[in-house]
């Protein structure tokens, strides 16, 4: 194995952990010798996903989990505060929580969803980073944030304006605090996935009307996987990144290109 794949004893955070890519990213984080922690907002999801990940590795002293709502402040705090506790610190963060938006014209959109949006994808993701950057200073090892954004990013997400409001918006965010904390040894990137079967998009994935228009578009002609996010999760992680900050990573099977 090329040694700087190699993550024995290195700590990492994945909100979003319980499902979809961010399972993907941990079960791979875990695989390469880590150990993590996952954050979901349901309790009964989380539990399930971190007996999954004991399983995996056989070590149940390398698998922490907890429930936490990212948009909310308090609970930020404190499930970070317990996270360092549990594993010792954070090496790496996977900000990876998100919410979709309920398809709407920007016209007929009120505010509460707008904001309900913006709660978890933009607020989630910057109380993340905060908390983590926070104790990685504190550390003074510096470590790595990765922050999950989307191809919505960066086409338009007609009907879904207040998606790619928030993708757009960390995106950039990303770009801007890997300025800030780069004196600091914290690398920061984000992550652009395109289309992904997770529980998250199953509603348009397995809508066969939708998939005949979309299909044609992704040159690799399928969905995405959770595990196609296993590698890059990797590479941000390990010392083999250590000089690759303020980036963005698009894994879409050549959506965006096509």
């Amino acid at each position: 194995m090329y040694s700087a794949f190699d993550l024995t004893g290195h700590r990492s955070l994945i909100t979003g952990g319980n499902g979809g890519i961010g399972m993907g990213m941990a079960k791979a984080l875990l695989d390469a010798g880590a150990t993590v922690s996952i954050w979901g907002a349901r309790a009964e999801k989380t539990a399930a996903a971190r007996d999954a990940l004991v399983d995996r590795c056989g070590d149940k002293s390398r698998v922490h989990a907890l429930t936490c709502d990212v948009g909310d402040e308090a609970q930020v705090e404190a499930a970070m505060a317990q996270t360092l506790t549990a594993i010792g610190g954070v090496d790496s963060c996977f900000a990876n929580a998100g919410v979709i938006g309920h398809p709407t014209r920007m016209i007929d959109m009120d505010l509460a969803e707008f904001q309900r949006v913006q709660r978890v994808n933009v607020e989630g993701v910057f109380l993340t980073c905060r908390a983590a950057a926070r104790a990685m200073i504190a550390q003074g090892r510096g470590g790595s944030l990765v922050v999950t954004s989307s191809t919505a990013a960066v086409e338009g997400a007609a009907r879904n304006s207040h998606y790619g409001a928030s993708k757009g918006a960390v995106a950039s965010f990303v770009r801007a605090i890997a300025m800030e904390l780069a004196r600091h040894q914290i690398r920061v990137n984000s992550i652009l996935p395109g289309w992904i079967e997770t529980e998250m998009t199953e509603g348009s994935t397995q809508n066969e009307k939708f998939a005949q228009a979309i299909m044609p578009r992704i040159p690799a002609r399928r969905w995405g996987q959770w595990d196609d996010f296993g590698g890059i999760a990797v590479y941000l992680a390990s010392a083999a990144s250590s000089y690759h900050t303020g980036d963005q990573f698009m894994i879409d099977g050549g959506y965006s290109k096509f």
